[in-house]
Formats: structure tokens, sequence, C-alpha cells
């Protein structure tokens, strides 16, 4: 199985609402899809989601990345040089992460199809049925509880709220929703790094004086002051989580040798793909420390390698945060994964379980 080319397509779709955190708005998403072609004429399918203020990339970045990549790649053996094509990919480029996930997605989609097995299968996991939660964007407090009450009458068991405005306005937004939903709602919060370290305390624990105890409060402060996320960590009782703090390994191992988290959120496109989400998954394993699979807003290619990846690590399959299809209005892609709600079903059809044309 030689590789013999290796293709971008741009993937277009509207969201269903506009997508608003602290850091930023989307209206429509735009994805690059990466297609490798083997001599036997075996295709493998990736794709990455630009996410300029938190990977720093764009679509041009990431097509100069896969074209820069591309003549290092072509040639070489998907089966006997699996392992020195994953090396060249992260060791001839610096950064550009969500760029190196999308070429590791096709890579690992055609490497589990030369065994003929699915992808989870190839990687271990057995699970293929998942819930995940869904995103409720940062507005008014009324547009916010609205959002809640029609995702949870479309069955979704747990909302994420995002945050980040600021102090007071926060406070009420969680007050405001928690006292509007069903008890038997999982609440997860997300200030994307919108908060003080000192705000984030305050908010905590007026939060938690209400008897509000969330699933976690996600990424805070920002990502780059972890001593900061020790300093909160030990003054709430809701389980905090690292996202933006954690891209690399080596960003993982600081965090959990420090005990700066209860949990991490683990994204493809932040790592730059599913060997390095392996191996911080297992680090975390050995520091007894569970993990979210998140995602950018990625299209169902995106979305199914995360699952599949998921799937293969017990650490992960509680904590799924993967609604990005759900946000589109269509899905101009056909696939064997069921994406029904909250329910994502896998396809146990060898690789990822693309089968539409691109």
């Amino acid at each position: 199985m030689k590789i013999k080319s290796i293709s971008t397509k741009i993937f277009k779709s509207k969201l269903t609402t506009p997508f608003k955190t602290a850091l930023r708005r989307v209206d429509n998403l735009e994805d690059i899809i990466v297609s490798i072609q083997c001599e036997d004429g075996s295709v493998g399918y990736g794709e990455g989601a630009p996410t300029p203020v938190i990977t720093g990339e764009t679509i041009g970045t990431m097509n100069e990345a896969i074209s820069y990549l591309t003549p290092m790649i072509v040639g070489l053996s998907l089966v006997e040089d699996f392992d020195e094509i994953i090396k060249i990919i992260h060791s001839r480029l610096l950064h550009n992460t969500t760029a190196k996930s999308a070429l590791e997605i096709a890579l690992y989609d055609l490497k589990s199809q030369s065994y003929n097995k699915p992808l989870f299968e190839y990687l271990g996991g057995t699970q293929t049925k998942f819930e995940t939660d869904i995103t409720i964007s940062l507005n008014e407090p009324d547009i916010m509880i609205k959002d809640c009450l029609i995702a949870i009458s479309a069955g979704y068991n747990i909302v994420k709220i995002k945050l980040g405005e600021n102090k007071q306005k926060d406070i009420d937004r969680v007050l405001a929703i928690y006292d509007a939903l069903p008890r038997n709602v999982k609440l997860r919060l997300d200030a994307n790094q919108g908060w003080s370290k000192d705000d984030s305390v305050e908010i905590m624990q007026t939060i938690e004086k209400h008897g509000i105890i969330a699933e976690c409060i996600e990424q805070p402060i920002k990502s780059d002051d972890i001593n900061g996320l020790l300093y909160i960590k030990e003054r709430i009782m809701t389980p905090l989580l690292a996202d933006e703090a954690v891209f690399s390994f080596n960003d993982a191992k600081r965090i959990l040798e420090l005990g700066a988290a209860d949990c991490l959120n683990i994204k493809l496109a932040k790592c730059g793909g599913i060997s390095n989400a392996i191996k911080i998954a297992d680090l975390a394993i050995e520091y007894n420390v569970n993990c979210m699979i998140g995602c950018m807003l990625e299209g169902p290619i995106g979305i199914a390698a995360a699952l599949h990846f998921a799937s293969a690590k017990s650490n992960i399959i509680s904590m799924i945060d993967l609604d990005a299809v759900a946000l589109l209005k269509f899905q101009p892609l056909k696939t064997d994964i069921e994406f029904n709600g909250k329910n994502i079903l896998l396809s146990k059809e060898a690789g990822i379980g693309i089968s539409g044309e691109l």
C-alpha cells in the first residue's frame, strides 16, 4: 500500500445557530478534508477545523502545511513505513497541529482498512455507541435557557454552558439556567479562558453555595497559567478540566505532575492527531485521571475519528463532548456513522466509516 497522492478539499456547512464563546463567534463551518490515495486504489480521509484563536491555524496555513509535508510522505508504504510517516509529520514541521491531525486521521483510516478492521477495533476498543453533550452558546440568560430546553426536548441529558463574559453575568447565567432545568440534566461549564484566577474562585464558590456542583468547569483562565489552575483547583469543589492548557504530551505531564487539574480535555486538533492523543490518554491513566474527548467545529470525519480513539481508552468514554455534527444545518457527506442527536453509533466497516464521495 504505497501512498500515491494527497489532496485536500474544503468542506462547508452552515450552523443551525451561531456558535459563540468567550473567544470567538462562528456562523459557518469551513474545514479541510484530506484524502490520501494509495496505489492499490484504497483511500483514507481526514479532517481538520481551523481555529485561529486556539491553534493559530487558518484554511490557508493548513493547506500550506499539508502541501509542505506531502512530498516527504508520497511513495512511502502505509504498512511498512507507518511509524516513519507519523514521525515525519511531527518532526519536519513545528506546531500546525490541526493540519497534522487531519493527515494522521487519513493515515489511521487507511491503516485500519489494511487490517480490514474498524479503526476503534484496530486501536483496541470495543464500544461503538456514545452519548455526547450539547453546547449552549454564550448569550443572554433567557436565550441560553431557551436553547437548553430545546436541547432537552430533543433528548440531550448533558448541556455544556459557555461562559466567560464577566463575573456577575456568568453567575447569573448559571443560576438562572440551573433553576430552569430538570434536576436530572447534567451541567458542564466552560469559560474558555475568560476569567482571572480570583474571579474563577469567586464565581465557582458562589455557584457551589447555591448547591450547584457541575460535572466540570473547563479552562477558566489563560492557557499558560498552570499554577493558576492549581490555585483554583485547591479552592473549589467542582472538578477542574484543563483544555487549552493541554496541547502536547509535555503539557499534560506538567499538569498531571503538579496536580493542577482533575481531568484533561483531549482534542485531536490540539495534540496533532491520534498518535499523540493515545500517549496523553495513557499518561492520564497512569495518574488515575479521567479525560474528556472534545472537538473543534469538525464535520463527521473529525468527530468519527475522535470517537474511534475514545473507544479504545477506558478513562475517556464517560466524558464525550463531540456535538459539532449536531450543530450543522446539513451534512454534505455520506458516512456509515449514525448521528442521532445525543447518540452517535460508530460503523463496524473497515476504517473510520466514510462511504460517500467528497
